[in-house]
């Protein structure tokens, strides 16, 4: 069973969002603020596949929760639920390792869609047959899911795995940023292409030794990102 945490402490909302989940086919585990949200992950952490999250909640904020459970599990998906003018609060988000976002108010239709698409990147990544891409120092191993530098891990989420991939898929060609977004996050997306520079940013402070002056992931001027 694919199984959802969803974390409002507004209960209509999180009512009406637990309802549409169960008809859309997903298990949903509730929580009503922060501390709560935590808690219950870390009891169900190995079969909850999407966690979505309030920024603004009681006890422990969305962003908060979102950093605690990157520590633990790097995979799972997670969308932040956010004010529609709260812009810093989707960039933090994504700094602190969200995967995607969603502004309040939202479309159901919407919003099943986005839980969907990242439980759908999710499922992939995880039934991928084995296979090695290499480039100097780096090695990205789609079967066990790994993304290795001299031979030490670094832990990715998802999205950032899939990035990676696209990336070394196509190294030394210049992306544009449209293009790196309708990959990773699909054509019905409607999130900026700012999401993706959020994105870069934070594997920068990753993969490289100075991210202010990346000799790997680098920027093409006036189109998107390289990787050479």
């Amino acid at each position: 069973m694919k199984t959802v945490l969803i974390a409002e402490d507004e209960q209509s909302i999180r009512e009406f969002t637990v309802i549409n989940l169960k008809r859309a086919g997903f298990d949903v585990i509730e929580a009503e603020d922060g501390a709560q949200a935590l808690e219950k992950y870390k009891d169900n952490k190995d079969k909850i596949d999407v966690v979505v999250l309030d920024v603004m909640m009681p006890k422990l904020d969305g962003t908060e929760v979102c950093k605690e459970i990157r520590q633990i599990d790097s995979h799972v998906g997670i969308i932040m639920l956010t004010a529609k003018t709260g812009e810093e609060d989707r960039v933090l988000g994504l700094r602190v390792g969200a995967d995607d976002y969603v502004s309040k108010p939202f479309s159901i239709a919407e919003f099943l869609a986005r839980v969907d698409a990242v439980y759908r990147r999710s499922s992939v990544d995880n039934k991928r047959e084995n296979l090695i891409i290499e480039s100097g120092d780096f090695t990205l191993d789609l079967g066990s899911r790994l993304f290795l530098k001299k031979g030490n891990i670094i832990e990715l989420t998802q999205v950032e795995f899939k990035i990676m991939q696209f990336l070394l898929e196509n190294m030394g060609r210049a992306i544009s940023r449209k293009e790196l977004h309708v990959k990773v996050w699909g054509n019905s997306h409607s999130s900026e292409e700012k999401i993706v520079d959020v994105n870069i940013r934070r594997l920068r402070m990753k993969v490289e030794d100075n991210p202010s002056q990346p000799e790997h992931l680098v920027t093409v001027w006036g189109i998107g990102y390289r990787w050479i």
